[in-house]
């Protein structure tokens, strides 16, 4: 059996949108191949540093104190050039000239379309899922979805507490393009009375008749969390409640960008540390073009191509929980 070329330099790199748990991931890929006596670089501002060549050496101390903290310290940028081939090739010449014989790329799917083109072309790439709408396949968490989950838990909390006291309907949106995730999970565990995600259809007429069964039963308030790529935005949600039964005082809550950010939790740092850790061994064994997954209690290797542009949904079946749960 061939022995793989060994590895004597890796590169890690963070793109595409930050998540919280990034910078736990960056410092386990460096120090468990530090600890195989291999040299890291990092690359700053994900492919946008790459092609220029912002890579510089990584040390177990350059990585120290990283854990707790949110975002990225190798920064990330936005690239769209990257699918043109002759960029990409930039990109591995860059390497080449550095010497680096593996690379590790953490983000989302558009970060992990990026590590399959290099893949194709003679890089040995690790990918490792990091976005908080969870809408990678292949993995069943990504690195920054229990951290952006709390954050927006501690939100429907504050926002109860003030919604109980007014007798107020509050519509909170989260992030979620085109994956309802975020939404479904913080409205079943924030005791939401309304969900409203791509996956699911909802019309105004049926959110409008829940609300008045909430209130019939003596409610004194209404969640409802909103995806921020569902059919019926927020602020169309509020007009039309208040439109169609005056006495209905809406407040809508858009969170934003606070859900990026911020300290990850337990959870997330250690999701992170095994993802980087696996990603390193996966390029110490010669393995290319996979992505480092959790399934289930364990974490093991997919191809990339059966991930790549694969949108992962939110798990509808909760949506009946919710409706049960919400009485």
């Amino acid at each position: 059996m061939t022995q793989p070329p060994e590895l004597k330099r890796i590169a890690v790199m963070t793109s595409g949108g930050d998540a919280p748990g990034m910078n736990a991931g960056i410092r386990a890929v460096v120090r468990w191949a530090l600890a195989h006596q291999v040299e890291v670089l990092g690359i700053q501002r994900g492919y946008y540093g790459l092609v220029r060549g912002e890579l510089a050496p990584l040390g177990a101390r350059d990585v120290g104190g990283r854990i707790q903290e949110g975002g990225t310290f190798l920064r990330t940028a936005r690239l769209p050039e990257f699918k043109q081939r002759d960029v990409q090739q930039q990109a591995v010449d860059v390497l080449t000239e550095h010497g680096v014989g593996g690379l590790v790329v953490i983000g989302g799917d558009g970060s992990l379309s990026g590590a399959l083109a290099l893949h194709s072309l003679g890089v040995r790439v690790a990918g490792v899922p990091a976005t908080i709408d969870n809408d990678m396949c292949g993995t069943d968490l990504a690195i920054g979805v229990d951290t952006a989950l709390n954050t927006i838990l501690e939100a429907i909390d504050r926002l109860r507490d003030t919604a109980s006291s007014h007798g107020r309907i509050h519509v909170i949106e989260t992030m979620g393009r085109h994956c309802g995730y975020l939404a479904m999970m913080a409205g079943v565990t924030g005791g939401a009375e309304i969900m409203h995600i791509p996956e699911v259809p909802l019309s105004l007429a049926e959110m409008l008749a829940t609300v008045e069964q909430a209130w019939a039963r003596g409610k004194a308030h209404v969640i409802m969390t909103v995806a921020e790529g569902a059919e019926h935005d927020v602020q169309t949600i509020a007009s039309y409640m208040e439109r169609e039964h005056r006495g209905y005082e809406c407040r809508v809550s858009i969170l934003g960008h606070i859900q990026r950010g911020g300290r990850p939790t337990h959870f997330d740092r250690l999701l992170a540390t095994r993802l980087g850790v696996h990603a390193v061994q996966c390029l110490l064994d010669g393995q290319s073009g996979r992505m480092v997954a959790l399934q289930g209690a364990k974490i093991t290797a997919v191809p990339l191509p059966s991930v790549i542009g694969c949108t992962r949904a939110a798990p509808v079946d909760e949506h009946a929980l919710l409706r049960t749960l919400a009485q």
